[in-house]
């Protein structure tokens, strides 16, 4: 039994150790370090939470601009089913997909170039990306110019204003939080 009393001893130090201060303390450093991000990144708008930087949102209507295609299972960009469609690229249901959303691209955007960025066709592995490339942002210009009445010029310079460069200027990509961009556009109406 004396054999016994350091095992029991050693695993309760590291049960409280593990299960109870450890998570504490990375708590409390995320909330001081990192408060936003520990926080879900929340997206407020008058004290109202609009979104998360990290979770896209479905916007259909022509005067926004529209993320990603999502893949996920009842409606699109629903957080609690994120998941990719899984059809494998020589899935002839996956090329007809592809060509029914370039068709529905061009025929909601005539004016813009024929070449359809290929991040507006293909979901996210997660199907909830929040983000776009500038060029695909820059694409849906025409048709949001037409839809609202802005100037091309204007919502060229807003999507430049939105664009989130990498990290030290080359560690990754740079881009342009959806979400953001369309509450910019809707706090400017009168432009």
């Amino acid at each position: 039994m004396s054999a016994l009393r350091p095992a029991i001893v050693i695993f309760l130090f590291l049960a409280v150790i593990t299960g109870g201060v450890y998570p504490l303390l990375t708590t409390a450093l995320g909330q001081w370090l990192f408060h936003t991000q520990a926080n879900g990144s929340l997206i407020f708008e008058n004290h109202e939470i609009r979104g998360s930087q990290l979770i896209g949102q479905n916007f259909s209507d022509p005067g926004y601009f529209q993320g990603r295609p999502s893949a996920t299972a009842d409606a699109p960009d629903n957080p609690m089913a994120s998941g990719g469609s899984n059809l494998a690229g020589s899935n002839p249901a996956l090329d007809k997909l592809f060509t029914d959303r370039i068709a529905a691209l061009r025929a909601a955007n005539p004016d813009a170039s024929r070449t359809v960025p290929v991040e507006l066709v293909t979901a996210s592995a997660s199907g909830l990306d929040a983000n776009l490339s500038p060029a695909a942002a820059l694409w849906q210009v025409p048709r949001i110019a037409k839809a609202r009445g802005f100037s091309p010029q204007w919502l060229t310079q807003q999507v430049q204003a939105a664009t989130h460069t990498p990290l030290l200027g080359f560690l990754g990509q740079p881009v342009v939080n959806i979400i953001e961009l369309n509450m910019a556009l809707d706090a400017h109406k009168d432009n």
